[in-house]
């Protein structure tokens, strides 16, 4: 009788052991289960832990409920202004309902990436390749509101989308980078312009101040020559302006009166001059009368010896012509 009574007890133990190991589930914290008695949705959620369900006619299904980073493969697409671009993002949705989730659409992930992939290519024709390039923000709620209006009904929410990258055409890319060269030639060019502008100002301040004070072109030029010097070059050309020449000019002390410059003196002669003409414009010229002499000397008049250049101004009458030899009177010898 004990026997049988042992033998009863550990068959009873073994079936409930059996039983609790069939019904027993644990539901981690991400998770959120889902049971089907007979295929019908229960109304109760079973929560994160220890849970039991009715072996044979329980199907536990499990949800998670953690953020879903899905990469949205790259959709290739013509622009607004006719642009040829590739185009690849990446959504982060998660579950917020796992009843509709599981039973309102088949597949949630796979209706998500698809809704995505349709939404991207709506986005890429109605935008232009600027909005794309620069204003991605805008774009990024633009395709998050075209995702997230079906996916409510599936017990999804969309958490943010973000374009990834814009991939354009070779041809594009040198285009862009023409035109960014030319905006920054000419960006260039109008601050090059501006500072001519501003230097010409300060050249004339400071072309003012040398007019006014002559030295100052002195010193710069002084200074010119320092900054030429400091080069160690074995030649040095040294730039010599008027304006020095005519300051140098203002400097020099007047010459006292009575003196006069011989080299702006005309030429002194001693002795008799040549003869002055009187010019008589009512008698014409004489037919007997010889051609007067370049020189300006009377007829059968030596010229004068010049002991001296021009710039002596000096001359001297030349020496009378020695006599000639007396007649021999004895005739000439044989």
């Amino acid at each position: 009788m004990v026997e049988e009574l042992l033998t009863a007890v550990i068959a009873a133990g073994t079936g409930v052991a059996l039983y609790v190991g069939a019904a027993a589930r644990v539901v981690k914290q991400y998770e959120r289960g889902l049971v089907f008695r007979f295929g019908r949705l229960r109304d109760e959620i079973r929560g994160p832990g220890f849970t039991v369900i009715v072996p044979v006619v329980d199907r536990l299904h499990k949800v998670n409920m953690q953020i879903v980073t899905l990469p949205v493969p790259a959709q290739e697409g013509i622009t607004r202004d006719n642009v040829t671009v590739r185009v690849d993002a990446v959504v982060y949705f998660k579950v917020v309902d796992p009843a509709n989730a599981i039973v309102a659409v088949e597949d949630y992930r796979f209706a998500v990436s698809q809704m995505a992939q349709t939404s991207l290519r709506s986005i890429i024709g109605k935008s232009d390749l600027d909005d794309l390039l620069s204003n991605r923000e805008m774009l990024n709620q633009g395709l998050e509101l075209m995702i997230d209006s079906p996916a409510v009904g599936w017990g999804v929410q969309i958490d943010r989308v973000e374009i990834k990258d814009v991939s354009l055409p070779e041809t594009m890319k040198r285009s862009m980078a023409r035109q960014a060269e030319a905006d920054r030639e000419r960006r260039a060019r109008v601050i090059n312009a501006d500072a001519e502008l501003q230097a010409s100002h300060k050249l004339a301040e400071a072309a003012e101040v040398m007019a006014d004070q002559p030295a100052a072109l002195q010193l710069r030029l002084l200074q010119t020559v320092v900054a030429v010097a400091a080069e160690k070059n074995s030649t040095l050309v040294l730039p010599f302006p008027v304006e020095l020449l005519r300051f140098l000019e203002r400097a020099a002390p007047a010459a006292p009166a009575g003196h006069e410059d011989p080299a702006t003196a005309g030429p002194a002669t001693e002795g008799p001059g040549p003869a002055a003409v009187e010019d008589t414009p009512d008698a014409g010229p004489s037919l007997d009368a010889p051609p007067p002499d370049p020189a300006g000397l009377a007829p059968g008049e030596a010229p004068p010896a010049a002991l001296g250049g021009p710039a002596d101004g000096l001359y001297l009458d030349a020496p009378p012509p020695p006599p000639p030899p007396p007649p021999d009177p004895d005739g000439p010898r044989g």
